[in-house]
């Protein structure tokens, strides 16, 4: 997990939740085929849209932001 624990390292975890799965089952079970890669969940846990490569942060704002109703 060398990388994963350095980017916790590095970044924190406070506003995401990191998954780590050696098995990679949670990758097949929403649809990762790559890194980087990234699921944006609702708070119920329904994907709302993903991305695979780099995402554009304010895309993801906002569409957190419509989630919840900010």
């Amino acid at each position: 997990m060398g990388d994963a624990e350095d980017f916790v390292d590095d970044h924190g975890t406070d506003s995401f939740t990191m998954l780590w799965d050696e098995s990679f089952e949670t990758w097949i079970e929403i649809g990762i085929t790559s890194q980087p890669s990234a699921v944006l969940l609702a708070a119920d846990g329904t994907p709302i849209t993903g991305w695979i490569g780099p995402f554009p942060e304010d895309e993801v704002l906002r569409l957190a932001a419509e989630s919840t109703g900010a």
